[in-house]
């Protein structure tokens, strides 16, 4: 904590120091989404490289002067928190002042350019995320607070902990992980009860992109259990995105990487060269639109990519092709395709990337 009040009493410092000398304060911000300051390591993903490209935010130019006013108090909101030993959600700060901030996204977005500026982990600015993915199967853990979780007795889904790095005595027998794309298939695939049938396994879904803390269980887990880490995504480029954002990051949270992805994550489905394979009919298939053209030719350039060439051999079937499919789309062979056939016979068979 104290690393964290001197790193914004600097910050503070510098402003003062300027209007000393009559000159106008000025924040200095790493450029997060710029991929020219992002360079991409097999063994982290993407991660910021040390000298990278800046941007200003101005207290004299009327573009930013009212972002540098909002960075300033949110500064001061983490500085009291710190000090008190208090925590706050994003969401508790947005509310404090809805009418100053405007919107959650912009409190978001300064709370993580802060995080970059200082080169501090969040958790340690005392911000939490609000959690909104789930977790089940065979796992037991104890809470920051003391409170023993047990997702291993029954189909019950726990919420992820907003407090991730606070969990310990993780204790499972597990013999992989399986990151489920969608709120709706992580659901079937528990009223199925797969992940006590099959072989016992932990099931989470970050119920589209996930957030920050669905992102550092996985990594938990990971370096907790050491087990396979699967992903089971629709056939789309968005799925790809989000396998990609727990595998390798995301451009925008790159100056966390370290604690935030694993590369050790596999694609195992629902790939496109499935689709042929299981004869699944083109009527079932959805066209892609221009916007899925666009993510996906994104996606192809990214540095990742090179080195996974049974990927790309899978997206350029998925471009050639112009279809895209929801994991949903194996019901049309059975009710109960995924969880009887689909994922048992992969497990047995391998078939993953």
């Amino acid at each position: 904590s104290s690393e964290v009040l001197e790193a914004i009493e600097n910050v503070i410092q510098g402003v003062l120091q300027s209007l000393a000398q009559k000159k106008a304060p000025v924040l200095t911000v790493a450029n997060r989404r710029d991929w020219r300051n992002i360079e991409f390591k097999d063994s982290v993903g993407l991660q910021m490289i040390p000298g990278c490209t800046t941007k200003q935010i101005r207290s004299d130019c009327p573009q930013s002067a009212r972002r540098f006013a909002l960075m300033l108090k949110i500064l001061s909101m983490i500085y009291k928190m710190v000090q008190s030993n208090t925590y706050a959600t994003k969401r508790d700060i947005y509310y404090s002042d809805t009418q100053l901030f405007s919107s959650q996204s912009v409190v978001d977005e300064i709370i993580n350019d802060i995080s970059c500026m200082l080169k501090i982990p969040r958790r340690s600015l005392h911000v939490l995320s609000t959690t909104k993915g789930f977790v089940a199967g065979n796992l037991c853990y104890t809470e920051e607070d003391g409170t023993k979780v047990n997702c291993t007795c029954s189909a019950t889904v726990f919420t992820v902990p907003s407090n991730v790095q606070g969990i310990k005595n993780l204790t499972s027998h597990a013999k992989f992980i399986l990151i489920v794309e969608k709120d709706a298939t992580f659901q079937r695939l528990l009223d199925d009860d797969f992940f006590s049938k099959v072989s016992p396994c932990i099931m989470i879904t970050g119920r589209g992109v996930p957030d920050l803390n669905t992102r550092l269980l996985v990594r938990k887990l990971w370096d907790s259990f050491q087990i396979p880490i699967f992903t089971l995504m629709d056939a789309d480029p968005h799925g790809v995105e989000i396998m990609c954002v727990y595998k390798y990051g995301s451009a925008s949270m790159s100056f966390e990487a370290h604690h935030l992805t694993v590369p050790s994550v596999k694609w195992f489905g629902l790939l496109p060269s499935d689709l042929e394979r299981l004869n699944i009919c083109k009527d079932a298939l959805i066209p892609f639109t221009k916007q899925d053209e666009n993510k996906l030719a994104s996606i192809l350039k990214r540095p990742y990519i090179a080195c996974q060439p049974l990927w790309k051999k899978e997206l350029e079937i998925m471009a050639a092709s112009k279809l895209k499919a929801e994991i949903q789309v194996l019901t049309c062979l059975s009710s109960d395709f995924l969880s009887r056939v689909y994922l048992p016979n992969k497990l047995q068979f391998g078939g993953w990337l």
